[in-house]
């Protein structure tokens, strides 16, 4: 805890489902400086079941409500993909400092509205929640590129594999919800934008549910010339893992490889997997949400932005098209506009 003798950062919290109610908790007890002064869902039940234990919470169905609760000073979204735009719009409107988990919005177009929008405020609002940019391998591994001790990035190859994921999931699911973090992780590490897509399919494994192809292998093209490749299986059925291996002009540098504690018992050696995201990134999660907090406090956005959030999406789009169609597709995005500090 710091010695801050400025109020706590009132949020309200919009979403109160698994990556919500992970967020009311961290914010009530983990990170400093901020207090949940509000929860929002379309339950209301279950809504005032968060709110219960939270001394000076509000409990409501409507986000605009629950951003318009005495004692709120931002807003942290964590509802279904499909209901960001109108949120995100409607804390542009009250000019509340927003962390929006991923996706920003579910398209390129809605994205450009939201950018479009805050653009018109004239000043920075919104942090989108792409959380690897906080984890402490991701930070290594970035300061090691920027430094160019291992000179230019040529290739980034990268593995996202799941224990399994819910039988509703689909193949446009394995880039809007699963590759879109390598796609900005690949933009951030880089400091390139994507240019073109392609999605390649092996056989599916036996453990895929009926429809679903997996696992998929997604290679991307950047504007500065390095080629990135993903492996997609979400139903691996061993544990969560990220891994990535960036490959430069003078040696390679990998992440993710999970090497924690190690037991050599009964004749073998090994050590645990990640069961899941919340799991694998929950300092990354932490460390995300206390550097917004502190931002939003000292009247600044950091981190990523509305940019990230549209750029990701039409990357996305192109993916999906590349998955349908088989062929190499290009990212459609306008010119990056200037944005205010």
């Amino acid at each position: 805890m710091t010695n801050d003798a400025r109020p706590p950062l009132g949020v309200a919290v919009i979403g109160t489902g698994m990556m919500g109610a992970d967020h009311v908790r961290r914010i009530d007890e983990v990170i400093s400086g901020a207090r949940v002064a509000a929860v929002a869902d379309i339950d209301e039940g279950r809504a005032k079941d968060m709110a219960a234990g939270i001394h000076g919470c509000g409990a409501y169905a409507d986000p605009a409500e629950a951003m318009a609760a005495p004692g709120v000073d931002a807003v942290l979204i964590a509802s279904p993909g499909p209901a960001h735009e109108e949120t995100l719009l409607a804390a542009l409107a009250r000019d509340l400092p927003v962390l929006c988990e991923k996706p920003m919005t579910t398209g390129s177009e809605s994205a450009l509205r939201v950018l479009e929008a805050e653009l018109r405020l004239g000043h920075r609002r919104i942090q989108v929640g792409y959380m690897r940019r906080y984890d402490a391998e991701y930070l290594q591994l970035k300061a090691l590129l920027d430094s160019g001790e291992l000179g230019r990035p040529l290739m980034l190859h990268c593995r996202h594999r799941n224990v399994s994921v819910h039988r509703y999931f689909t193949d446009e699911m394995l880039i809007n919800d699963s590759v879109s973090h390598e796609f900005d992780a690949a933009r951030w590490l880089l400091g390139q934008e994507i240019t073109a897509v392609r999605v390649l399919r092996p056989a599916p494994s036996g453990h895929a549910p009926a429809g679903l192809s997996d696992p998929q292998f997604v290679v991307f093209e950047t504007d500065g010339g390095a080629i990135v490749d993903v492996e997609i299986f979400v139903n691996s059925g061993f544990g969560y893992q990220v891994q990535t291996e960036a490959v430069c002009e003078r040696g390679t540098a990998r992440i993710g490889e999970a090497h924690g504690l190690m037991t050599s018992t009964a004749g073998r050696w090994g050590g645990a997997i990640a069961p899941d995201f919340l799991a694998r990134f929950a300092a990354a999660y932490d460390r995300e949400v206390q550097a917004w907090v502190d931002a939003t406090r000292r009247g600044h956005v950091t981190g990523p932005g509305t940019w990230d959030g549209y750029a990701v999406a039409a990357v996305c789009e192109a993916g999906i098209e590349a998955q349908r169609t088989g062929r190499r597709v290009p990212v459609r995005m306008i010119d990056r506009p200037a944005f205010p500090s």
